[in-house]
């Protein structure tokens, strides 16, 4: 995919990570450290501290020992899968931010398809990415001013046990992918998400989102809520359309959705 512009470097980047281009694909600047507690964490305070990362930088931790989900949960993840951040700076003429995690998604599905093109990994509103029905990757995002920390994880080669769903790793579905392969193609798919959500607006990314959803009349729950439905896509803003039994539809536009699974008896 071809994109276009050149990206600013973090001041403390060094050895093998920049912008620079390679044909006609920009290759994004990627700082990779050891271990931090969080790579949002990070981010957020160097903004927070005036310190200016570039939109399209990516920290990447080998290992994360404070890492976050939604709703407080912890994420923590061991060397060998992917654990970064990057930062989004929101201009006048944007769409709505809550949108990027549509953006993010696309990103992240279409690295995993081109990747792991036998995982059969799903998008999961409204930010989760899911093999067998098990959640494999997530997206985490923290907004400071005008700028948008997006933090993914995705369990390549190992999957933290969660108390409250299952988890997969594409290496189980037999895809060996390096860490830092992905971490570049995955920086390229951002780019040319972001693009697409400025240049043609959400319609576009809500196209580029849907065919790597699970199918229309999937079995959904909102949990906080308690309230079960059925997948019925996407709204024109990006919200969840969930039918009810009933057969009318509600907008979610946020909350904890997951798949319903069967009660096993006895």
């Amino acid at each position: 995919m071809a994109v276009g512009g050149w990206l600013s470097v973090h001041p403390g980047a060094c050895g093998g990570f920049g912008a620079r281009r390679i044909g006609a694909v920009l290759i994004p600047p990627i700082e990779r450290i050891a271990q931090t507690g969080s790579t949002n964490a990070d981010l957020l305070a160097r903004l927070a501290g005036g310190e200016h990362v570039g939109e399209g930088h990516w920290l990447v931790a080998d290992r994360q020992t404070a890492g976050r989900g939604r709703l407080g949960r912890s994420w923590n993840d061991g060397q060998g899968n992917f654990m970064g951040s990057t930062v989004v700076h929101l201009a006048v003429g944007d769409p709505s931010a809550a949108t990027l995690a549509l953006v993010a998604g696309v990103a992240l599905a279409r690295t995993v398809a081109a990747l792991a093109p036998d995982s059969g990994a799903q998008l999961k509103w409204p930010n989760d990415l899911l093999v067998d029905g098990a959640k494999c990757a997530g997206i985490l995002m923290e907004r400071i001013g005008d700028s948008v920390v997006i933090g993914i994880g995705v369990n390549l080669t190992s999957a933290p046990e969660l108390p409250d769903r299952p988890t997969a790793t594409l290496s189980s579905n037999g895809a060996a992918i390096d860490r830092d392969h992905f971490a570049g193609a995955l920086g390229i798919a951002m780019i040319d998400a972001l693009r697409t959500w400025r240049q043609e607006g959400v319609a576009s990314i809500l196209r580029a989102w849907l065919p790597f959803a699970h199918p229309v009349g999937t079995p959904l729950r909102v949990s906080e809520q308690g309230i079960d439905g059925f997948f019925d896509g996407l709204a024109e803003d990006g919200a969840l359309r969930l039918r009810r039994e009933g057969g009318e539809t509600m907008l979610i536009h946020a909350g904890d959705v997951e798949l319903r699974r069967p009660v096993v008896e006895g």
